[in-house]
């Protein structure tokens, strides 16, 4: 665990010191091609390089990277760069403003800070393939002890074991003999021997995780592996038996001194993250309000020109709370009967040319910005279903009106991750219900900004699912 922890540690400064090296080189860049900074005396720019990397000390403080996670998506280490960023950018202003040197830094400051978090998310993205290089390697590696011989101890060792690039190597375990079906696992004993060296743990391997797989009957045994693993700084993990387990993803909460647990976890029921979701809303509408209404008019002429009918198309959908709303789109389609029950196919006889086009690049969802305006939708969420839809699925699917406790979306995570479009087999909308949920209860304005991203990614690389 020390030399794990140290390999940490080293990957940890590796980047950090990385960091000034790109700050240092961006102002250095700026010195010489910015047509502002580029006329600074020596001594102007001597002191925007001193106040520019005390800032970035500061801002590390709070803000140092944690590319050397094991568990780290990329919504966190994009929130630490920006968070980095702008603390750094906003610090060296107040520090430039209070020494006794009278020149303009708002805006190379700005400018600065923008190259910046640009090199350094490219930065962060190639330390992140890098430790996840080294780790498949065999190196930087935490290594797992398990005990038990119940089913539910498997889980663990499939998630464990499958990616490499967490760097989890598994010592073996203490269990029945073949519960791990795997000719390379170790089995370091029974749970009998395991209980009985528990009154020699020297001899014991722990490693630098263990997971404890036994009935909550037995209490005794639990805190004295656990405390054991207190002495010997192991990381302690305690797995229920599978006939002990609910078969939910309960989650804690408080009701004064109280614990309760519920099943589903909303970010988004408090009342300040949904005022930060319908701000964000309003500032992408704002952005994207003008170049909507410019392409209007062009959209209105091929539509009547391709096919005879109104411009937009309107449908009930499934909403906030299971309650129906009206979505708008720019109709991708001829006039039809089947347009309320039946879902678009590859190669659908409704479409038209340029409505074929306008779906492939998501262009027919842009009249949804009014939905948003009202308030029905949000930018990023579950896609709202037809009526029929959701009176099928939800008689088919055990968990498929739980994507209702949040506002549907133009977009969402389902959607970028590729569970869009007709649902020809019904695991297909399983899954997409799944990505719902864990939306859900995973919500955060960072994570909104990254599916916006990849949403837009579609318009310069077609989606196949796309139709």
């Amino acid at each position: 665990m020390k030399n794990n922890n140290q390999s940490n540690r080293i990957i940890k400064w590796i980047a950090i010191l990385g960091d000034f090296f790109v700050l240092n080189a961006v102002i250095v860049a700026f010195s010489y091609w910015h047509w502002r900074v580029s006329t600074w005396g020596s001594g102007r720019l001597e002191i925007f390089i001193l106040a520019s990397n005390i800032s970035l000390m500061i801002a590390q403080l709070r803000f140092s990277t944690i590319i050397h996670f094991r568990l780290v998506g990329a919504g966190d280490i994009l929130q630490r760069i920006v968070g980095l960023v702008v603390t750094q950018v906003v610090v060296a202003y107040f520090l430039l403003k209070v020494l006794p040197y009278k020149f303009h830094v708002a805006t190379p400051l700005l400018e600065v800070g923008g190259v910046f978090i640009v090199l350094l998310t490219l930065k962060r993205l190639g330390e992140r393939w890098f430790v996840k290089m080294y780790r498949e390697s065999g190196r930087n590696t935490r290594s797992v002890t398990l005990v038990g011989s119940d089913e539910g101890l498997l889980t663990v060792y499939e998630k464990l074991r499958t990616d490499l690039t967490l760097g989890y190597r598994i010592l073996g375990y203490y269990g029945d003999e073949g519960l791990v079906k795997d000719d390379g696992q170790k089995r370091l004993g029974s749970m009998e021997d395991f209980v009985r060296r528990l009154e020699d743990p020297e001899s014991l391997e722990l490693g630098d995780e263990l997971y404890l797989c036994v009935s909550r009957k037995e209490k005794t045994l639990v805190k004295k592996v656990s405390n054991l693993c207190d002495h010997r700084m192991v990381r302690f993990y305690y797995v229920p038996i599978s006939a002990e387990s609910l078969g939910l993803n309960l989650k804690r909460e408080q009701m004064d001194d109280l614990e309760v647990y519920t099943t589903y976890e909303n970010p988004l029921q408090n009342s300040v993250n949904r005022a930060e979701k319908r701000a964000f809303d309003l500032l992408l509408v704002l952005v994207f309000l003008i170049p909507t209404l410019l392409v209007f008019p062009i959209v209105w002429i091929l539509i009547k020109i391709q096919s005879p009918g109104p411009i937009f198309f309107k449908q009930k959908r499934t909403g906030l709370d299971g309650k129906d709303f009206y979505l708008y789109k720019f109709r991708s389609m001829h006039v039809n009967k089947d347009s309320d029950k039946v879902q678009a196919t590859k190669d659908d006889p409704r479409k038209y040319p340029f409505g074929n086009f306008m779906r492939k690049t998501n262009l027919d969802e842009v009249p949804q910005i009014f939905n948003i305006l009202k308030g029905d939708m949000s930018v990023v969420g579950p896609r709202p279903h037809m009526l029929a839809h959701t009176a099928q699925y939800s008689q088919l699917i055990d968990k498929y009106m739980v994507r209702h406790f949040v506002k549907p979306g133009v977009t969402g995570w389902a959607q970028v991750m590729g569970f869009r479009g007709e649902t020809k087999e019904l695991w297909e909308m399983e899954e997409r219900v799944k990505r719902d949920i864990w939306y859900m209860e995973h919500w955060s304005i960072w994570l909104d900004i990254r599916i916006v991203w990849m949403t837009m990614k579609t318009f310069f690389v077609h989606d196949k699912k796309a139709y």
